[in-house]
């Protein structure tokens, strides 16, 4: 009969160990171990508040863990059950349990992410959205006309256009387009503010006003270097009463500007329509961008009063007619 040398001792010790090695190796295989390849993806929720018994439970069913008791047990041995964040996540089964953990302790939530180009209106933006599938253009351009966001904007201010800040942003799946909005309004009000903390801006002008020209300036310029001569053209002609003939304002509403107006364009009977009417519009003709701002509210001393394209992307600024016309003949009729 055989029998062993060993103490009880030792060999309960060592048998102890090997458990220990054992559930070791099982919980960082779980840890590391995703139980695909990454072809499974899904979308899971975590409201404000949530267990992360209930959170596990999804991600199981979901097919993106192994096991939901270990995900509640390496969340809890991490001390990371109560830095989960809310939000809305997108997780795929390629991802380790740690991965997963991960993104929902530094609140990775999954965006929408969308740009406005500079100069974009409200049409041109919600046509856009309407492209990539995120929101519907009438429902959207409806939102920008509500009275609950133009009446926090200032006196006069009928549409949400000009304050919709040109940038990138990021929406929950989930998000509204009224939390589109909003961001691009807080993030005007944020530039707006950087842009006049010195106190200095063009005089008489109210920020509805200095918007206004912003946009035309946006719409006119090709070159941003030539953002403050377009906008000391504007001024001056504003300052004598000069009517400021921008072919952006002709167009504002009916279609996009394309850099060309025709003359039926320019007769076109619009408030907005600068040909027909002295001074500003009734408000901007798109969303301009930190540059154009900043050329409306502080414009070089130029006696500039026209300028033109030179078809390069640049223009001819002249001080009388009869320079303007010159340059007409040379950059345009030729």
């Amino acid at each position: 009969m055989f029998t062993s040398n060993i103490p009880p001792k030792i060999l309960v010790l060592t048998v102890v160990r090997l458990c220990l090695i054992f559930v070791l190796l099982w919980y960082l295989i779980c840890l590391y171990y995703s139980p695909g390849n990454g072809g499974v993806v899904r979308d899971i929720s975590f409201p404000p508040g949530g267990g992360i018994r209930k959170l596990a439970t999804e991600l199981k069913s979901a097919g993106v863990i192994h096991s939901s008791w270990h995900f509640v047990l390496m969340t809890r041995l991490r001390d990371k059950a109560h830095k989960l964040k809310a939000g809305e996540y997108r997780f795929n089964d390629g991802m380790t349990p740690q991965q997963i953990l991960n993104k929902l302790v530094n609140g990775d939530v999954d965006y929408l992410k969308f740009s406005l180009p500079e100069g974009y209106s409200i049409f041109q933006a919600a046509e856009l959205l309407e492209q990539k599938g995120l929101f519907k253009k009438d429902s959207f351009l409806k939102l920008c006309r509500d009275t609950s966001l133009t009446s926090q904007l200032g006196t006069g201010v009928r549409s949400v256009e000009g304050y919709l800040y040109p940038a990138t942003y990021n929406l929950p799946r989930s998000g509204s387009e009224e939390q589109l909005v909003v961001q691009m309004i807080e993030k005007f009000e944020k530039k707006y503010a950087e842009l006049t903390k010195d106190g200095l801006s063009a005089p008489g002008m109210s920020r509805h006003e200095i918007i206004t020209l912003a946009s035309i300036i946006e719409k006119e310029a090709v070159s941003p270097e030539e953002k403050p001569l377009i906008s000391s053209v504007f001024h001056n002609r504003l300052r004598i009463g000069m009517p400021l003939q921008s072919d952006p304002t002709a167009v504002y509403g009916v279609r996009a500007f394309s850099g060309k107006v025709t003359k039926a364009d320019i007769q076109h009977q619009s408030p907005y329509n600068t040909y027909l009417n002295k001074g500003l519009p009734p408000g901007p003709i798109g969303n301009p961008g930190s540059e154009a701002i900043r050329a409306a509210l502080y414009p070089p001393k130029t006696d500039y009063l026209y300028f033109v394209a030179r078809q390069d992307g640049t223009h001819q600024f002249s001080r009388s007619l009869d320079e303007h016309n010159r340059a007409v003949d040379r950059y345009l009729k030729r």
